[in-house]
């Protein structure tokens, strides 16, 4: 009896062990079996790729063009000389690159300082390199007390 039931553990154990190890050496594909065959990559997988980068390419070349749209999309450079003031149309972007100013608001309000979240009323000095939006079209702007630069996106005109 002890001998028999010695071999049936044997026997259960070699079994478990062949059970285990089988998983570790077998191989998800091979040459007789492959995953993906080589003329599936070559013919199908890689066209796809590349016909994908190229497009991708494309679009993002297309993209980087500067596009004209009515209201302005882009960021216009204006030189603008001292003493002159820059007041913008509504929803008006500028930037103060060079010079100083001050900034011309009305009983409304003043102009919105996006980079510092303020708003900026009449007569403070225009901060430099803040992106500044015009809200509403009533006569808002920069009045330059140096000659500089301003960039402006949307609608604007100059006063002396």
């Amino acid at each position: 009896m002890k001998n028999l039931f010695s071999k049936a553990i044997t026997v259960i154990f070699v079994l478990a062990l062949v059970i285990c190890i089988t998983p570790v050496y077998a191989e998800p594909g091979g040459s007789d079996d492959p995953l993906i065959t080589l003329s599936y990559v070559e013919d199908v997988l890689i066209p796809q790729m590349k016909s994908y980068v190229d497009s991708s390419v494309a679009n993002s070349s297309a993209g980087s063009q500067n596009v004209t749209v009515e209201g302005g999309t882009y960021f216009n450079v204006v030189n603008v000389s001292k003493g002159q003031t820059i007041i913008g149309d509504r929803s008006c972007q500028m930037i103060l690159r060079m010079g100083s100013g001050k900034i011309v608001a009305t009983k409304k309000g003043g102009i919105a300082d996006v980079t510092l979240g303020y708003d900026l009323p009449d007569g403070v000095d225009a901060p430099s390199n803040h992106l500044l939006i015009i809200p509403v079209d009533d006569g808002r702007g920069i009045k330059m007390t140096s000659d500089g630069i301003i960039m402006i996106c949307g609608s604007y005109s100059v006063k002396r």
